[in-house]
């Protein structure tokens, strides 16, 4: 049975909830050791946590949405170039499944924006 398309605005809702939070869980990760993170910060992480902890928490709420997806997808595909590229091409071999999706998975919130369970959609109601 396939799902309605009436369902389409509030699973986009569900798609950038889940993640903003896993996105947001890598910012906790830098700043407050929760999950611990392995490596010491260099100021190239400390930005890369900025926007893990300041945009997953937007992107949760969904304020600001569009905007906030397209610095996130383009800050994870400068991690993907930077750490996970030059270690080989294929994301299964260099350990960047996980960024290449939310860069794309941002990329497509960029343009979609928050869906109907949003901040965004609300304020425009208003």
């Amino acid at each position: 049975m396939p799902i309605p398309a009436s369902w389409s605005g509030k699973l986009l809702s569900v798609l950038r909830i889940v993640a903003g939070l896993a996105f947001l869980q890598h910012g906790t990760s830098k700043f407050f050791g929760f999950p611990p993170f392995p490596y010491p910060l260099n100021p190239m992480l400390y930005a890369a946590g900025t926007i893990e902890l300041v945009g997953g928490a937007l992107l949760v709420i969904g304020l600001f949405t569009r905007p906030v997806a397209f610095i996130a997808s383009g800050m994870c595909a400068v991690g993907y170039f930077m750490a996970h590229f030059p270690k080989g091409f294929f994301p299964a071999e260099n350990g960047g499944e996980a960024i290449l999706l939310y860069c794309f998975i941002f990329l497509y919130l960029a343009a979609a924006g928050g869906g109907a369970w949003s901040a965004d959609a609300a304020t425009k109601k208003a």
